[in-house]
């Protein structure tokens, strides 16, 4: 009875993987909704589908930190608004800012909608600009007494007078605060304002608010930058880099699961399959939270594929050994789990954190490295630690690893 469950058992998880796989890699439609595959779902770099990368700096002096994330949320809310959801702007050193805008290739558009200085206005129910940026002289996100997002403003002298005329005119009417055309927020006037200090809700969450007060206070961009470098990567190149890329990680798979299957045999077999499992769960992982891949991001992932066949190599060779003294096939291979565990974690948490330094230090693509390696090497101890010992036990209990030599092991 036991061994007829696990038979019933092995082969619904290998249906439930073989099925989890072609889902993932050719997509499935039911009826009228359809899952997209992995090729339609995981967004791809600048490197891999062509575009431009920008360098700004900083002109004059030294910057804080804080006038740089302003000057990346402004520049953001920019460059987004050409429709490309995988744009990339992101802090380069002290001074300087990286821009990535896959898809696009007219630099001359790009440079010129960075570069300009922008305009921050209040504006009434009549359409009438009631103030501009020149007029707030702060402006700060918290969570309130109600535990919702909020932003206090305050206005500097001249903006105070303004504001208190506008919001004794427009009480119960909206005052909408845009940037360029671009509507941030349009709160209605709950009172008169007189002291140059007002409170913005409505916000969904606190980093929302945190976005626009930083655009807020900036009014335009804080600073003056200039292009330091512009590199435009043709969409003929990107295609042809992806397309290699996807050519050698499928040659090098295959070269593993053969490895695999020809030097451990029946487990290799066991270890095949849970790698399958593992490349999905990986690939799935980047489609949920919206990693853009590039080139290293595909470098880093085929290096984890190399380090989940690992484990499971740590976790034969100590079962081999366990069986040379002697003991049952599955005592062995629960000795060899256990054996093999703290092996697996060290070697694994060292990498994770090489890879926590590479990710919070460095920037573009030493970032996509990073974490399309840390995301791999949790889910291969997943893997390893769950999918190969559960099918592993189950081989064992219906009789498909019944001999030492299915492990290639013979006693003298």
């Amino acid at each position: 009875m036991k061994k007829k469950k696990s038979v019933i058992l092995f082969l619904i998880s290998v249906l439930f993987i073989g099925i989890f796989a072609f889902t993932g890699f050719h997509g499935l439609t039911i009826g009228d909704y359809r899952l997209k595959p992995f090729t339609e779902t995981i967004n791809k770099g600048l490197d891999l589908q062509g575009g431009i990368s920008i360098l700004e700096e900083v002109q004059g002096g030294a910057v804080d930190s804080k006038t740089l994330d302003r000057t990346i949320e402004l520049i953001s809310m920019r460059v987004n608004k050409m429709g490309v959801s995988e744009t990339m702007v992101a802090k380069e050193g002290n001074k300087r800012i990286r821009i990535e805008i896959p898809g696009k290739f007219d630099s001359k558009v790009i440079l010129d909608t960075v570069a300009k200085s922008g305009e921050l206005k209040f504006v009434g129910p009549d359409k009438v600009t009631i103030l501009t940026g020149k007029d707030v002289k702060n402006a700060t996100a918290y969570t309130n007494d109600d535990n919702q997002p909020a932003i206090s403003l305050e206005f500097n002298e001249t903006g105070k007078k303004k504001f208190a005329i506008a919001t004794q005119k427009f009480i119960g009417q909206p005052i909408a605060i845009y940037m360029d055309a671009d509507q941030l927020t349009n709160p209605t006037v709950q009172a008169v304002i007189s002291d140059g200090k007002a409170v913005i809700t409505g916000s969904k969450t606190l980093e929302e608010a945190s976005k626009q007060a930083q655009i807020i206070k900036s009014g335009a961009l804080p600073v003056t930058l200039k292009a330091v470098s512009v590199k435009t990567v043709g969409a003929t190149l990107g295609t042809n880099a992806l397309s290699q890329s996807m050519k050698a990680g499928a040659i090098g798979t295959l070269f593993i699961l053969l490895f695999m299957l020809l030097y451990y045999r029946v487990p290799g077999i066991i270890a095949d399959i849970s790698l399958i499992l593992y490349v999905v769960l990986v690939l799935g992982a980047f489609s949920a939270l919206n990693v853009t891949l590039t080139v290293a991001g595909i470098a880093g992932f085929l290096l984890t594929i190399g380090m989940a066949v690992d484990a499971n190599v740590l976790i034969f060779e100590r079962t081999r050994e366990e069986l040379k003294t002697g003991k049952s096939i599955k005592a062995s291979v629960h000795a060899g789990f256990h054996r093999a565990l703290p092996s697996i974690l060290d070697s694994n948490i060292t990498t994770i954190i090489s890879g926590v330094v590479l990710y919070s230090m460095g920037t573009g693509a030493v970032k996509g490295f990073a974490l399309t390696l840390i995301v791999g090497i949790v889910i291969s101890i997943f893997t390893a630690l769950t999918c190969t010992k559960f099918l592993l036990k189950l081989a064992v209990e219906m009789g498909l690893l019944s001999k030492i030599s299915h492990f290639g092991v013979k006693r003298g």
